[in-house]
């Protein structure tokens, strides 16, 4: 039996088990289990890999991206460019575990982002600065969109919250949420925007995707604005990691 798994904490808001489960019942992959890990610190991962001698490969969600990367022997190309990793493909060498870290949320984002660009979204605004954010931001480059971060800190080449402007929200059309804010169970939180000026050629594309409508696009959606959740990137990048997982070196 073939083993895959998710490590983060909390898990409760993932769908990844659920996703794959039906992919293997879909699928007829018989020889294959999905399990989830919820990890309170990233060192946990040695005690997984020692009991669970099967694993082929992980997911990595919030808030590990960024911290299990020293635990790791190889980054691939992409994941050394964002610094930061969500599936890692676990192999042997040598008779010792050997681990390589990717970033598929580059593959997921992108194929979510593109069909859905319009002529006037030159500029971007993007909520948050860890893991998720650097996928995000590869992808904004390599399209050359230009983007700012807000984060809740003052810090040079950014914007903070407060100092969000109707100027600032008319100049940027495409937002983009890659914090934990609305994330299940707490629905009722939101960046802390000025919602009143977005407008119908706003885009805004938050990558969480439970719940599918979060409150950060709900209250785009009553400003007419287009909205994306992060379901779309969800599938693509898992189909991408069972790719790398089982894909011989």
């Amino acid at each position: 039996m073939k083993q895959y798994g998710l490590i983060g904490y909390p898990l409760s808001h993932s769908f990844s088990g659920i996703y794959f489960t039906e992919k293997f019942k879909k699928e007829s992959i018989a020889d294959a289990e999905f399990k989830l890990y919820p990890i309170q610190a990233i060192s946990e991962i040695k005690q997984i890999l020692l009991n669970q001698p099967l694993l082929k490969g992980l997911s990595v969600t919030i808030p590990y991206k960024e911290a299990i990367i020293p635990y790791l022997n190889e980054l691939d190309d992409v994941a050394k460019k964002t610094a930061a990793v969500n599936a890692v493909k676990i192999s042997k060498k040598n008779q010792e575990i050997y681990l390589t870290g990717y970033n598929t949320d580059v593959i997921g984002f992108e194929n979510t982002l593109i069909p859905l660009l319009e002529k006037h979204h030159q500029k971007a605004l993007i909520f948050g600065s860890g893991g998720a954010s650097k996928a995000v931001i590869y992808v904004l480059e390599k399209l050359q969109i230009e983007y700012k971060i807000v984060s809740r800190n003052p810090r040079p080449n950014l914007f903070t919250y407060k100092e969000l402007s109707a100027e600032i929200i008319n100049n940027h059309h495409l937002l983009i949420n890659t914090t934990p804010l609305g994330m299940y169970p707490n629905i009722n939180d939101s960046p802390d925007l000025p919602y009143q000026f977005l407008t119908s050629s706003h885009l805004l594309i938050d990558l969480i995707y439970n719940p599918e409508e979060t409150l950060f696009l709900k209250k785009g959606r009553l400003n007419h604005s287009k909205t994306q959740n992060g379901l779309k990137m969800l599938y693509s990048q898992a189909e991408a990691s069972w790719e790398i997982w089982n894909t011989t070196d």
